[in-house]
């Protein structure tokens, strides 16, 4: 089969049908429509020369075995959130399909090195609050230990959850096993954000996932009658917290692709007559330079004690989790930018503030690379997430080159 980008849209559009209903798509990891997409995804590899193999962790493979063993990897996660879009994750998969098919296509069943497409297991950690769980098992980076016992909103531990599915949490690094022969990944993701648009371009390669410091940031005051306190004797830690979120603002403007949040806070007694005695606050940071996470990290540490004396509070800190930011491969992002480049004309590099199953297979020590298509609205994680369909279509013409590209470079020896 040629390629044909529109037969990704239409694969696209039946799947949401399949896996949606009036508040988005609901193919949650491991829930019975996550299973059924997946079980409706096999039936497109009918009449391909595809083995299909799902590994400990649950990560499905399907392999078209080439002249050489050493494998090219394309993928995505048909995976969401709950109420989620049509294209976050299901791109990567349903564009990496079309590839697949070119390829056989091409070359008779045996192109000149294997190509082995992943449905990651997963990915976004909506129901358990473990996102990458296949692909950090894939990778070695799984942690059995802390998330055997997570539960969902029903009580529902995530080691009872994935046994439903067959798959038993003690084995699951096995996954490992996976990383045999395989020379490159690649991954095609909506943006889920506003640059592309802003730019007015429908593509970019992906310099790297920005490394996360994830905190919770407490002051401590003393909780005091609210008619009876005077404001000029309160140690009021609510005020202290909304300092800091004001100032991590600045602290995130002062450097170039930097992100800085406050997301949630919590007070306590939490009643409308009482001066605030404790708050909790959470801090997400982003960056994809090691050295600006750790400065903003420590920005944000002094002035969060600035701000507690201020209010005459104290302040604790406590990592929640952290990962370091991982850098994609400079060649395959070169690569990559041609392909863009032949297809759609000018081709930005950007670095990706969400988390995505590439960063745990470079991590592995995987060439790897991310190709963007660009968001509408920079909206996703949202039953309006939405993507112009020229631009899908353009964005799996620009894959396929992609993959070409690279297969060539592991033929000539890539690392």
């Amino acid at each position: 089969m040629p390629l044909d980008p529109k037969r990704t849209v239409r694969d696209l559009k039946e799947l949401r049908e399949l896996s949606s209903d009036t508040n988005g798509a609901q193919r949650v990891a491991w829930t019975d429509t996550w299973l059924s997409a997946r079980e409706w995804f096999q039936t497109k590899l009918t009449g391909l020369p595809v083995e299909f193999h799902q590994d400990a962790a649950g990560n499905n493979w399907f392999t078209v075995h080439g002249r050489s063993p050493e494998a090219l990897l394309l993928g995505g996660h048909l995976d969401s959130v709950p109420n989620g879009g049509w294209l976050d994750g299901s791109l990567g998969v349903l564009a990496s399909l079309e590839v697949l098919r070119r390829m056989v296509d091409e070359f008779s069943g045996e192109p000149p090195v294997t190509i082995r497409l992943v449905d990651w297991a997963d990915e976004e950690g909506a129901r358990f609050g473990r996102s990458l769980f296949g692909s950090s098992a894939f990778a070695g980076t799984h942690s059995i230990e802390a998330d055997r016992s997570r539960t969902d909103k029903d009580g529902i531990r995530l080691e009872d959850a994935v046994r439903r599915c067959e798959i038993e949490i003690e084995r699951i690094g096995e996954a490992s096993r996976e990383r045999e022969n395989a020379c490159a990944y690649l991954e095609l993701h909506i943006e889920q954000g506003p640059v592309l648009e802003r730019m007015e371009l429908p593509l970019a390669a992906v310099l790297g996932t920005k490394g996360v410091e994830r905190h919770t940031v407490t002051f401590f005051g003393q909780e005091a009658h609210s008619g009876s306190t005077p404001m000029s004797v309160r140690r009021d830690a609510l005020a202290a917290a909304a300092k800091l979120a004001l100032e991590i603002r600045p602290i995130a403007v002062r450097h170039k692709d930097a992100v800085c949040t406050m997301g949630s806070v919590k007070t306590f007694p939490g009643i409308v007559t009482a001066v605030v005695g404790r708050c909790e606050a959470t801090l997400d940071q982003r960056d994809l330079d090691p050295g600006v996470l750790d400065a903003m990290h420590r920005e944000a540490i002094e002035a969060s004690e600035r701000f507690a004396r201020e209010e005459r509070c104290t302040v604790e800190w406590s990592r929640i989790w952290n990962i370091e930011p991982v850098p994609f491969h400079s060649e395959l992002i070169g690569l990559c930018r041609d392909a863009i480049r032949e297809v759609a004309g000018e081709a930005p590099a950007l670095p990706s503030g969400p988390l995505h199953d590439a960063a745990e297979v470079s991590r592995a020590g995987i060439p790897t690379v991310m190709m963007f298509v660009q968001s509408l609205g920079g909206i996703s994680h949202n039953k309006i997430e939405d993507t112009k369909e020229e631009y899908i279509e353009l964005s799996v013409a620009a894959l396929d080159r992609l993959a070409t590209k690279t297969a060539r470079w592991i033929q000539d020896g890539g690392e």
